[in-house]
């Protein structure tokens, strides 16, 4: 193709060429933007990945196209990762499960600092009055002041014990540029998590209050700091819950784009295994709920399809789509993806078998006890998840992706349905089939062995060095003895931190090592398995 594509101020001068592309284009005069999101910013943002540049900066890229904003977004990176920064554009495709692609450029970032190195900038930053929110996509252990063991971080340490003057950890800089807010005069603002994690605002309040104390009892920061960061009224820390499918760049998503005239737009694997690239892919649903505080106003999000609730009704949208009607599902397909051997989740949305399971876990078993927030509709909402969004052929998610960190998400994504059974007046928890059988799943998963009986690499997950030795004396083909098979996993299916309750106190352990039984017994027993208890509606004694 002759036609070249230059992501940058100066290549979209060339409107004619990059919209005969297809592609959309800011509608607004974004050089004048520029210059006011830096002379009154309203808006900073840490973190700024793939859901980020594919969720808040679209939205605040609408409001700018139809003039409801007239600033952008600052962000700040941890640390600089070189190359083209493409003059803080980025290109969103978003692909639908109509087949059609929509290709965005994205230019609502106005200037991007970086937090290693570029401190004293970003708390000019803090200093302005202007300033309204301050949000966060840095992942859930983004806001831990702890290692795995529980241990203080070094760098945490040292921050706690040396003051805000020169602080290493991210928390520990964090507060030191609200301190810098304070002594601005006592600024108001809203710090908003917008991480994929229950009571994320909790967890960004935990670390920065106890920044603050500590500094306060040393005497290292004026007295009034503490008081500051702990009254609403100056600083709130609102509650989120988001959802938007945004696996990492795919490499035909690059090619697709540099057909059309972008060069280097191919993914690049970094260090740290991650995949970046000048561009995000991202399906079209997407649901952000925020509580309403916000002590120095906020942008108008609500008109860019941005739900301001109280947050009673945020919990509950999280609870909803945590414990029922998305994250259970994605697990289910996850464990037993691998185990059959896909690589696309939209691959496994065309399996009976997997349909059968996720509509089972979801809809008979989830509903009955689900929270409904009121400003979502979960039988719509869990409607939307498999009708739509799992199945679309577009999206390049995969269950490997999805099986990161399992032992860290039963808890919350079944332990919390079965607790409800567990208290409730009219449902029974022996009526749960399929919840034990995803356990037992992931029990067969966890021998890292598939259902061919080829060996496969396990997903990260903090806890396999625990978990994984208490399967791995099973072979395909074993047919243990049921009290010897319920006596070397009942150490595990008792471990309430696992998988949300007693699995043996509350009866349901015999079911699970029924189901794992029959996983094992060869190869083929995976799909015989789920065949016999989905499709055929068979019962485990």
């Amino acid at each position: 193709m002759s036609r070249k594509l230059d992501l940058s101020t100066a290549g979209l001068k060339d409107r004619a060429t990059w919209e005969a592309a297809g592609y959309a284009l800011p509608q607004y005069d974004r050089e004048a933007m520029v210059e006011a999101t830096l002379k009154e910013p309203a808006w900073l943002h840490f973190g700024a990945g793939n859901i980020f540049k594919a969720f808040q900066a679209n939205a605040a890229q609408k409001l700018l196209n139809e003039g409801l904003m007239s600033t952008g977004i600052l962000a700040a990176e941890r640390t600089s990762k070189g190359g083209d920064s493409h003059d803080n554009y980025t290109v969103l495709v978003t692909l639908k499960a109509s087949g059609q692609v929509e290709k965005t450029v994205v230019g609502s970032i106005a200037h991007t600092y970086i937090l290693y190195g570029q401190e004293a900038e970003l708390a000019e930053v803090f200093k302005k009055p202007s300033l309204q929110m301050v949000s966060f996509t840095i992942t859930e252990k983004g806001y831990s002041l702890v290692d795995g063991k529980g241990e203080t971080l070094a760098d945490v340490a040292a921050d706690l014990s040396a003051g805000p003057a020169a602080a290493k950890s991210y928390m520990g800089k964090l507060t030191a540029l609200l301190l810098e807010r304070y002594q601005a005069g006592a600024l108001p603002i809203a710090m908003v998590s917008m991480d994929n994690c229950s009571h994320n605002g909790d967890k960004l309040k935990a670390a920065v209050t106890a920044f603050a104390a500590a500094w306060a009892e040393k005497g290292l920061v004026p007295e009034g700091f503490a008081a500051y960061v702990n009254d609403p009224k100056k600083v709130s820390f609102p509650w989120t819950m988001i959802d938007k499918i945004t696996p990492s760049p795919d490499t035909s998503v690059g090619e697709l784009l540099e057909a059309d005239g972008l060069e280097g737009f191919a993914p690049v694997v970094t260090p740290r295994g991650t995949h970046v690239a000048p561009f995000v892919n991202a399906e079209e649903c997407e649901y952000l709920v925020i509580e309403d505080s916000f002590p120095n106003g906020r942008p108008p999000l609500e008109k860019a399809g941005i739900i301001f609730t109280q947050r009673e009704t945020v919990d509950k949208v999280e609870r909803m789509k945590v414990c029922t009607c998305l994250n259970p599902l994605h697990t289910s397909l996850a464990v037993y993806g691998c185990l059959l051997g896909y690589h696309r989740i939209y691959e496994e949305m065309k399996d009976p078998e997997l349909v059968g399971l996720i509509k089972t876990v979801g809809y008979k078993e989830g509903l009955p006890v689900v929270t409904d927030p009121g400003v979502l509709d979960p039988k719509e909402f869990i409607d939307a998840v498999v009708n739509v969004r799992l199945p679309n052929p577009f999206m390049p998610d995969m269950p490997q992706r999805i099986a990161t960190d399992t032992s860290q998400k039963l808890p919350i994504r079944f332990g919390e349905t079965i607790k409800a059974y567990m208290a409730s007046d009219t449902l029974d928890v022996k009526d749960l089939k399929l919840i034990p059988l995803v356990f037992a799943g992931w029990l067969r998963y966890l021998m890292a062995v598939d259902d061919k009986g080829e060996s496969f690499t396990l997903s990260p997950d903090p806890l396999l060095d625990t978990v994984c030795p208490v399967v791995q004396g099973f072979r395909l083909g074993d047919r243990p003895e049921p009290a010897a098979l319920k006596a070397q996993l009942s150490g595990l299916l008792s471990n309430a931190a696992i998988f949300g309750v007693d699995l043996v106190a509350n009866g349901m352990a015999d079911l699970v090592c029924a189901y794992f039984a029959q996983l094992i017994a060869g190869p083929g027993a995976v799909r015989a398995t789920l065949k016999k208890y989905v499709t055929e509606g068979g019962h485990c004694a």
